[in-house]
């Protein structure tokens, strides 16, 4: 969900990657230094970056990693529901709890950039139903909610200015 006020996001950070190394383990799959850096890199914030915005932060740190080698360990923890791409956005957000089963949704901030992940698994039954009737058989599905989260509402954000029509 999004950051708040009690927000401990050392604890957040460290209990992702706590997860990204048991779940590597579980799975005999290896958990690489370069992967805990781009993972890293992403638990810096809950703003979704692009494969280029974690170059550039890493390359803060050390030598500046070519896109693949980026590229390539973003689909790796991706591929095992670490990081989730934000297709509108064509950037990844760090994962940071355990996914109970359930529809994923995500929640977008059209002023600070954040972005939420709730689950539902209310969700599926009637995605599943709208697909049928239109006789599409789904595959996956991506589901992203843009607007203000409560940090920006309490600001007193407009909805002009969260689409930047000021």
């Amino acid at each position: 969900m999004f950051e708040h006020e009690d927000h401990d996001h050392t604890t957040c950070e460290s209990g992702a990657l706590e997860r990204a190394k048991s779940t590597c383990a579980e799975r005999g799959v290896n958990f690489t230094a370069q992967r805990r850096r781009v993972l890293e890199a992403l638990l810096e914030s809950h703003v979704p970056a692009s494969a280029y915005d974690i170059i550039d932060r890493l390359a803060d740190e050390g030598p500046r990693p070519a896109p693949i080698t980026i590229y390539r360990a973003l689909d790796f923890l991706s591929g095992q529901g670490l990081v989730h791409r934000i297709e509108s956005r064509n950037a990844y957000v760090a994962c940071c709890h355990v996914h109970q089963g359930g529809e994923v949704v995500f929640l977008l901030c059209d002023k600070c950039g954040a972005a939420g992940e709730v689950t539902s698994a209310n969700l599926a039954g009637p995605i599943a139903a709208i697909a049928a009737q239109a006789g599409f058989e789904p595959r996956r599905s991506v589901l992203e909610i843009r607007g203000l989260c409560a940090r920006c509402v309490a600001a007193g954000e407009s909805e002009g200015e969260a689409q930047g029509t000021r």
